[in-house]
């Protein structure tokens, strides 16, 4: 926790050295699909995540330092998520259903733009960083034992493309930092003390102006 809260006060500074800087600011909208995988702790090889497809879109904005390509994007997204665990063929009568979901999610990103000689208007590589805030806005309840958490985190890594300054495609990993599944159902329960994570690939397009 300390060094996740190192990270942050470090994003923040660069973010205050892109103002003072007079950083070019740019808004636009952002759309894409997520492709979730929901890990369970300790339960062997009796469950299995499949990868499931939703999909994301909201506003977006960026903060970039000229000539060094340096700074931020922050972004409100939509997200509606799908995960599903199989049961597995050794153990009877337990099971975790669909577990769609509807979040309003918040990603930071610390940004760095790798500019290019004579090409680097027409396309700019980039690689990006940083924490993401999910906030549930659908019912938490799965089934009379889980529950999810009204809150997800999880620290995105991706690359990307800017086309012709102002068309970025990234793709990216969210790894799961909290766990998203909480039980509720009778202490005594197999399943009881057993926890969730979401991790997910995400592939978004955004037009800035």
């Amino acid at each position: 926790m300390k060094n996740f809260k190192r990270v942050m006060i470090a994003m923040l500074a660069v973010l205050a050295v892109a103002f003072s800087a007079n950083a070019q600011f740019r808004f636009g909208i952002k759309a894409g699909v997520n492709i979730s995988s929901l890990s369970v702790s300790n339960l062997g090889d009796n469950f299995s995540s499949d990868n499931r497809t939703g999909f994301t879109g909201g506003l977006m904005t960026e903060f970039t330092v000229p000539i060094i390509g340096i700074g931020m994007d922050a972004s409100l997204m939509y997200v509606h998520r799908t995960d599903n665990i199989q049961q597995g063929t050794t153990v009877a009568g337990i099971s975790l259903p669909s577990t769609k979901g509807d979040y309003l999610e918040v990603p930071i990103n610390l940004k760095y733009k790798l500019g290019l000689p004579i090409v680097g208007k027409i396309i700019t590589p980039y690689i990006y960083t940083g924490p993401a805030f999910a906030f549930r806005c659908s019912s938490k309840a799965i089934n009379a034992a889980w529950e999810k958490k009204a809150v997800d985190v999880a620290w995105n890594v991706g690359i990307g493309l800017q086309l012709v300054n102002h068309l970025q495609i990234g793709a990216g990993y969210g790894f799961g930092m909290n766990n998203t599944l909480k039980f509720v159902g009778n202490p005594g329960d197999f399943q009881a003390g057993k926890t969730g994570k979401n991790n997910s690939w995400t592939i978004t397009a955004a037009y800035l102006f």
